[in-house]
């Protein structure tokens, strides 16, 4: 990984941390996690 590389994702990590703080008060990673619990119960049904 380049340096260059390392510093954008680490900008997008932060980024999406900031906006998870100031547009929905620590919940994007509740909300997130409740969407992909749905969507693996989803795929086990068509299993």
């Amino acid at each position: 990984m380049t340096n260059k590389l390392a510093i954008v994702l680490a900008l997008i990590i932060g980024g999406i941390l900031a906006a998870d703080f100031f547009v929905f008060g620590w919940d994007l990673h509740i909300f997130l996690g409740r969407k992909l619990l749905a969507l693996i119960e989803y795929m086990a049904f068509w299993r």
